[in-house]
């Protein structure tokens, strides 16, 4: 997009009034922002749900700050502006109803191309919400699907983590500003989401998080997700807007269940008895059709290492970034169960596989 189009884009967005909603409306209507930015007062005013204030801000282009020292700010940082029409926007989040005309991004998107799984719960979560919080980060991390999630205290820090140590790609979409540290203490996860992942937000550098922000950023990490998985959430806990926002957007629901008196599972419960899939391990995300079958963004199975035994690279060659069943394998093989799963033990000792729920291999 050129310098000066991309200009417009973020300054029609930096003019206060002008949300998702009043944007899109903006550019169907004259034909893109630099037409709205270019119009008259009264030619505003005549569109519905254009003010007489707002069509004079728009006309006389009282943005909050200055779009291209707003582009500047964002280089400087490693940042740069997405707009709906760039290539690079995330097709999944396109695709919902008034999606964000600006994002702002530091780091790569390429690794949520195909969707990922939006993983979101209690910013006061138990040991049990922990594991599982971690179990998933590590298994989407493995299988190469990217984890997204909100970089809050919790359970989105530690499916973040997990995320990032299995080597694997993860979204933190933020209710703030790029260059706002939030919660503080995630500084440093912010810096490495940013370089081995990405950081998204709608909002200009500088914006303060606030509770406005956050039903918008929940609306987005679920728009850029195939599915939403609710490890724990209490009665009131935001993760269920994301869940409300998903199953408005066509995505996959799933609620972990927890004991039956813990505050922390009730949201879970709710979301359960209301229609949400039954979540009890990565199995139920990667290995029951929830995701696509593997595609250009995902990681293909690699060629077995060249010393490995003839039946333990033939096995090795039936599994690849999605989890596979130990009976499929057998199947696959032509090999006895038993020399299946003795295989699968050297392999997984030799970190070339790992065992997931439910008898699942999945390619290290």
């Amino acid at each position: 997009m050129d310098p000066s189009e991309l200009a417009d884009w973020v300054g029609l967005r930096l003019v206060p009034g002008v949300g998702a909603v009043t944007f899109h409306r903006l550019v169907e209507a004259l034909g893109s922002p630099s037409a709205a930015l270019g119009a008259d007062r009264r030619r505003l005013q005549a569109l519905s749900g254009v003010g007489p204030s707002l069509a004079a801000a728009v006309s006389q282009r009282r943005w909050a700050r200055d779009p291209q020292e707003e582009l500047a700010r964002l280089e400087r940082l490693g940042g740069r502006a997405v707009t709906v029409r760039d290539p690079e926007y995330p097709p999944l989040l396109k695709e919902i109803i008034h999606p964000p005309p600006v994002i702002f991004v530091r780091g790569d998107l390429a690794g949520c191309r195909d969707g990922g799984v939006a993983v979101v719960g209690s910013r006061k979560f138990s040991p049990y919400g922990r594991r599982k919080a971690e179990e998933l980060g590590r298994a989407l991390g493995k299988a190469r699907v990217s984890a997204i999630s909100g970089l809050a205290r919790g359970v989105d820090t530690a499916v973040h983590s997990a995320a990032l140590a299995a080597g694997g790609h993860t979204v933190g979409v933020m209710g703030c500003g790029l260059d706002v540290a939030y919660p503080p203490e995630n500084a440093e996860l912010m810096q490495r989401v940013a370089a081995e992942g990405a950081l998204v937000s709608e909002h200009p550098l500088g914006t303060a998080p606030s509770a406005g922000n956050f039903p918008g950023r929940n609306r987005i990490i679920s728009g850029m997700s195939r599915a939403v998985v609710v490890v724990e959430a209490g009665l009131r806990s935001g993760a269920l807007i994301t869940a409300r926002h998903g199953a408005d957007q066509g995505r996959e629901v799933l609620a972990m269940p927890g004991p039956v008196d813990s505050p922390t599972s009730q949201g879970c419960h709710a979301l359960i008895e209301t229609g949400a899939r039954l979540y009890r391990g990565p199995d139920d995300v990667l290995g029951r059709g929830v995701l696509p079958p593997l595609g250009p963004g995902r990681a293909e199975p690699v060629a077995p290492p060249p010393d490995l035994p003839e039946e333990a690279a033939r096995l090795l060659a039936l599994v690849g970034a999605e989890p596979v069943h130990i009976d499929v394998l057998v199947r696959e093989s032509g090999l006895k169960s038993q020399e299946v799963s003795a295989l699968l033990i050297n392999l997984e000792m030799a970190g070339l596989v790992s065992q997931q729920a439910g008898n699942h291999y999945v390619r290290d």
